[in-house]
């Protein structure tokens, strides 16, 4: 899909990896690297896959090779990364990757991953309630950067005038705590840490071989699973009373303490008398939305990933972890052999883009129509929102987003309208209701497809689309230039395609439960079940990757993105460990396995308690340094004795100013006061008709020649009705009324 662009990457791992991904889309990608490169074996094989490689480049290489390229993706001050400035290649596009963004108050701070982690509320909200806040034991800053930053490379395609496109990997990972910062504004919660919890009840289960992910809610989307767990519980002969409810009506936002404590004793008896395999093979044969927390073994096993052939041969090794998305259209996703780079400078591989993008951003003129419910897909589409494009987002409201659904309590005076999570996940959107399971709303739809749309992304189960008549077969005799996403769990093909599952399945699935914890503890999850942060951005690189390729062929392309292979990929390097060495990658706490010192430790408590910093040292000359600041050898003990004695910022502040990585652990309270994120407006101030004023997070990509941003908060229901049936298809009062009446809208 990205046949004739070159990329050069300069950075270490978060550069390195989105450098990957552009490579899979079709780019020519050459990284240089210094011989004190930082990644080891297997993210070196994992990142460089289908990529030329240099090391230590001299001066005349490197210049020529940046002026040529399409695309510079660097790491300014990232450890072992190549430094070239900017201004030695004027007419290339540049991809910034810093911890904090190249400019305001924090800007030259050191942060890893753990640092960033710590800047975001991620990291204090993951972990167990009476330990120090978390971070996976393999890199999630640098996993939701790379996919962030290859959208960010795509996009500088479209404009005329050279970008620097200022990459924050503080404000990546901020963004992917499913707004929760934002909605901090409206209703103060700091977070916290619930171990094996997602918010009141219990997520995580042990079994007779291992721990599976099941999550005790109800609403529609679980009515069914809920009823099918408390058959299979009384079938195995535990009798709770609390299991026999009506699940259709059933919520766990108006059961007691007491009932969702036997609810969880009874389901959890039962999973302990069972293997997490066994489990797994009743959930893909009845739909149940259980998972196995799966370590690399049980991958590398897969039945589903083995009908998708998502293992390749590559570079000697059997089965090697391929790509994040499925391509229909145009040449599969890599890896592929490195490709043969041109000397010839650029300009523009990709025709202009179709709307102003100096005034209207770098997507201004897109038109993406929009079907699905929950997070990974409404977050993909938001990425265009923010950079200039008009989503339009399609509803019924019999059958509204579950996020809409989940809100609905006593609590809530406000019904469907009042979803904090559905406003910030879907801020900047158009909307229009119809229901399609009506021919007359299907009639529209393809209007729209046919008319308007440039795009279409989704993320149903996979029979949905193409049961209302709307797959990708049948839209592209419509327009066959079509260009459309989908975006399920497990992808659309293969033997588990129609298991139902959320984030929480899907970051059991992936591994990224089995890499996150305590080592004499069981698994946690990530906050914000991570599989519906990460999936959305490769989702959105390779969206633009799929409307670059039309810009340049005129041809469309459908793309399967699978929310679980997408957090696999992201994982690579700890799949290639267990295939290289055979190492299942545990848990591990906040250690690192190249650091000297890394750890979270406690500050000095202000009126909200419980406060830490994270410290790393990564080399002599930082230990060196830690150990004349805090006066004593650096142990975790001695450091913890020393940061407990002072505020978190205080002692970050003192530890960066001698070189040393420091980063207050904040809150989602924190973040709206933090310096830094208010120099570079990450929060944007918007009313919404319903729940009033509010705060909305950019992501974490700007561009300095285009503006972003949202111009309102998320849509209500059939917010954009007249807009889409009067403006843009042109239907008649008495024609509007006929649908409405018929229950095409409702």
């Amino acid at each position: 899909m990205l046949d004739g662009v070159q990329v050069l990457v300069l950075g270490a791992e978060a550069a390195a990896r989105a450098g990957r991904a552009l490579a899979d889309l079709g780019a020519t990608v050459t990284r240089m690297r210094t011989h004190h490169d930082p990644l080891d074996r297997a993210a070196r094989v994992a990142f460089e896959a289908g990529i030329e490689v240099i090391t230590d480049p001299d001066t005349a290489e490197l210049t020529a090779r940046a002026a040529s390229a399409d695309v510079v993706v660097d790491e300014p001050g990232a450890r072992g990364a190549v430094e070239f400035d900017p201004n030695g290649a004027p007419l290339t596009h540049w991809v910034r990757i810093t911890p904090f963004g190249l400019d305001g108050p924090r800007a030259t701070w050191r942060a890893s991953d753990l640092g960033v982690m710590a800047a975001t509320g991620n990291l204090f909200a993951t972990g167990d309630p009476d330990r120090a806040p978390l971070r996976p034991s393999q890199p999630a800053a640098y996993a939701h950067v790379a996919g962030e930053a290859a959208f960010g490379a795509i996009s500088t395609l479209r404009a005329h005038d050279r970008q620097i496109i200022d990459v924050s990997m503080q404000e990546c990972v901020l963004v992917a705590n499913m707004g929760a910062a934002g909605r901090a504004f409206r209703e103060p919660a700091r977070g916290r840490r619930s171990g094996a919890k997602i918010g009141r009840t219990r997520e995580i289960y042990p079994t007779l071989d291992g721990f599976v992910s099941f999550g005790i809610r109800g609403g529609n989307a679980r009515a069914a699973s809920m009823r099918l767990i408390a058959e299979l519980v009384r079938d195995a002969g535990i009798h709770e009373p609390a299991l026999a409810q009506d699940w259709d009506v059933w919520s766990q936002n108006t059961a007691d303490d007491t009932e969702l404590a036997a609810m969880e004793a009874a389901i959890g008896a039962y999973f302990a008398s069972m293997t997490s395999r066994a489990l797994y093979a009743i959930a893909c044969e009845t739909n149940l939305m259980l998972a196995p927390v799966n370590s690399p073994r049980e991958i590398f096993a897969s039945e589903q990933l083995d009908a998708r052939e998502w293992f390749v041969a590559h570079d000697a090794i059997d089965r090697f972890p391929r790509s994040f998305v499925s391509v229909t259209g145009a040449r599969a996703a890599g890896p592929n052999p490195p490709r043969a780079w041109s000397a010839t400078p650029r300009p523009p591989r990709i025709p202009a883009a179709a709307g102003d993008v100096t005034n209207e951003g770098l997507w201004g003129g897109v038109r993406i129509l929009e079907f699905g419910s929950g997070a990974a897909g409404p977050i993909a589409t938001r990425y265009f929102v923010e950079h200039g494009a008009t989503v339009l987002r399609v509803e019924s409201p019999s059958r509204p987003d579950f996020l809409r659904a989940m809100a609905v309590s006593p609590s809530n005076p406000h019904g469907l309208e009042g979803a904090p999570m559905y406003d910030a996940l879907n801020c900047g959107k158009r909307h229009v209701t119809l229901n399609l399971k009506h021919p007359d709303a299907i009639a529209i739809v393809r209007r729209l497809v046919a008319e308007w749309a440039d795009a279409v992304a989704e993320n149903y189960a996979p029979r949905a689309m193409t049961g209302f008549g709307l797959g990708f077969d049948d839209l592209r005799t419509i327009k066959p230039d079509l260009v459309m996403v989908s975006a399920c769990l497990n992808g659309q093909t293969g033997p588990h395609r129609n298991y139902p599952g959320f984030g929480g399945q899907g970051s059991a699935l992936s591994g990224w439960n089995w890499v996150t914890g305590w080592p004499d503890r069981e698994p946690v999850g990530p906050f914000g079940t991570i599989t519906d942060s990460l999936a959305p951005r490769y989702v959105a690189a390779a969206l633009a990757a799929g409307i670059a390729f039309r810009s340049r062929t005129g041809r469309g392309c459908y793309l399967d993105v699978s929310q679980v292979e997408a957090g696999l990929y992201a994982l690579t390097p700890w799949l290639l460990g267990f295939a290289l060495d055979g190492d299942l990658g545990e848990r591990s706490g906040n250690t690192h396995p190249d650091a000297i010192v890394h750890g979270v430790y406690p500050s000095a408590d202000d009126e909200r308690n419980d406060r830490w910093v994270a410290i790393a040292a990564w080399n002599a000359a930082e230990l060196d340094a830690l150990a004349t600041t805090i006066g004593a050898n650096p142990t975790d003990e001695s450091i913890a004795a020393w940061t407990s004695q002072r505020h978190a910022l205080d002692a970050a502040t003192r530890l960066q100013r001698v070189g040393v990585e420091a980063v207050p652990v904040a809150d989602f309270l924190d973040v709206l006061a933090d310096p830094q994120l208010a120099h570079r407006d990450h929060f944007i101030a918007r009313k919404h008709p319903v729940l009033g004023e509010g705060r909305y997070e950019r992501n974490g990509l700007r561009a300095s020649g285009a503006p972003s941003g949202y111009d309102r908060a998320g849509p209500t229901l059939g917010q954009d009705n007249r807009w889409v049936f009067e403006d843009l298809l042109g239907l008649s009062a008495a024609e509007i009324e006929s649908l409405a009446r018929s229950g095409a809208l409702s």
